[in-house]
């Protein structure tokens, strides 16, 4: 890599490192003013911001709106809001003496690193670094080299907004990365792929870095026969087919029973013709994303094809346009677990339907293999729906809907294993970013 651009990474990370004694000191206010600093450059820049995501990845645009500057707004609000409670210090008393105490105390990690998707570009690394900031940290943050259009506004924002013994930003391709993963970071927060997060992992142990690591996996759906189809219909076209599946919690192959299975499909498909296509059944590209990369695009035409090869069948869907990576909503029956497309997450438009007879056999299946980001079921069977969040592990589970669970600040966000280590949102990315540091108080003689 650029030799001045190593030394600069190397000048930022020690300027911030020199800062971090004022930092620890900041006040609630102080935060709450460079919170305050960053909303407003995002609100200033919100129309470029949505105009860089477009051209980089095809979003509609009220897609990008919703997604990626509503809903980083949103989160910075949210630790404004917040954060005078949330640094208070927490009486808990003491189990040694009844006159003793116990006090817990939220103090900054120190220099964060903070390395972003290329899925949601700017709110997957935005939020993070809100969180960052709420808990009194400096922030070194680099986004995907996929989404370079993304990227760009991102610095603008970052440098408008902060001092760089703030919060700094650096851009480019994987060596970028390379070079800031061999800094002595206190933590790092990374959302990405397992292999990758393998990779930051590695990274992490060599300087004993504490890290979040956001990743994904294959998030199961059940769908119980009873359940109302329509309903269950419109909720997963929207949570699978939205950016054209390359959402890290979408649902990524469902368990239908088979008397279920064409009623289901069929409502589907009604829904997606009605979201996504053009009358003619071509996909509308105004209405719906492409897939980020040839490399993605084609890894996925593989799964497909595996998939057909060995059995599959398209109930609709099926086209793979390469011209401008635009694989059309699909979902595909008689789908078996020999199948590739069984065994990597998906990360695009295509729903595979598996059958089942009792519910027993779905656990067993899902517990057989690497723990989800999420799981959902669709049922008003409370015996049923208690067996399986008793007897399965993911990340997060939802009851009769998908993804939503995502924008609730009320509940930790995070994966399990493989699909990732720890959690945020709301309080729970104040403490991801905090020591939670016990203080014990002895009793007065």
């Amino acid at each position: 890599m650029d030799q001045q651009l190593k030394i600069d990474i190397q000048r930022v990370f020690h300027l911030q490192k020199n800062n971090q004694k004022a930092l620890r000191a900041s006040t609630a206010e102080q935060r709450r003013e460079k919170l305050s600093r960053l909303l407003e450059a995002v609100v200033a820049h919100e129309e470029d911001i949505i105009e860089a995501i477009r051209k980089d990845v095809r979003k509609p645009y009220h897609e990008v709106k919703k997604a990626e500057t509503a809903g980083t707004i949103k989160a910075i609000k949210d630790n404004m809001d917040n954060l005078g409670k949330w640094m208070a210090p927490k009486e808990v008393g003491s189990s040694l003496h009844p006159d003793a105490n116990g006090i817990l105390m939220y103090e900054p990690k120190g220099v964060t690193l903070i390395l972003g998707p290329w899925n949601y570009p700017f709110m997957l690394t935005m939020a993070p670094l809100a969180a960052s900031i709420a808990a009194g940290n400096s922030a070194i943050v680099k986004l995907s080299d996929f989404t370079m259009n993304t990227s760009h506004i991102a610095a603008k924002v970052i440098r408008e907004a902060f001092d760089e013994k703030e919060v700094a930003i650096f851009e480019g391709e994987v060596e970028v990365a390379t070079e800031l993963l061999d800094q002595p970071f206190d933590h790092i927060f990374f959302t990405g792929s397992t292999n990758v997060g393998k990779i930051v992992m590695t990274a992490a142990a060599k300087h004993l870095a504490s890290v979040t690591l956001e990743l994904g996996g294959k998030s199961p759906t059940i769908i119980d026969s009873e359940y109302d189809m329509l309903d269950a219909a419109k909720k997963i076209a929207v949570g699978k087919f939205v950016n054209a599946g390359q959402t890290c919690i979408a649902p990524d192959y469902i368990f239908i029973k088979k008397d279920a299975q064409d009623q289901f499909a069929g409502l589907l498909q009604t829904i997606v013709n009605a979201g996504f296509m053009e009358d003619d059944h071509t996909v509308d590209r105004n209405k719906f994303t492409q897939i980020v990369n040839d490399r993605n695009f084609h890894r996925v035409k593989d799964l497909f094809d595996d998939a057909i090869s060995k059995g599959a069948e398209v109930v609709f869907g099926g086209t793979f346009d390469a011209s401008d990576r635009t694989i059309s909503p699909t979902v595909l029956k008689n789908v078996t677990p020999d199948m590739k497309i069984m065994q990597e997450e998906i990360f695009a438009p295509i729903l595979p339907l598996m059958n089942y007879q009792d519910i027993d056999e779905v656990i067993d299946y899902i517990t057989d293999r690497d723990k989800p980001l999420a799981l959902y079921v669709f049922s008003h069977n409370q015996e049923l729906i208690d067996n399986v969040l008793q007897h399965t592990t993911s990340g997060n589970a939802a009851v009769n809907d998908v993804v939503v669970h995502f924008s609730d600040v009320n509940l930790p966000f995070g994966g399990v294993n493989t699909s990732g280590i720890g959690s945020y949102h709301g309080v729970y990315g104040f403490k991801e970013f905090s020591h939670e540091k016990g203080v014990f108080i002895q009793a007065a003689k």
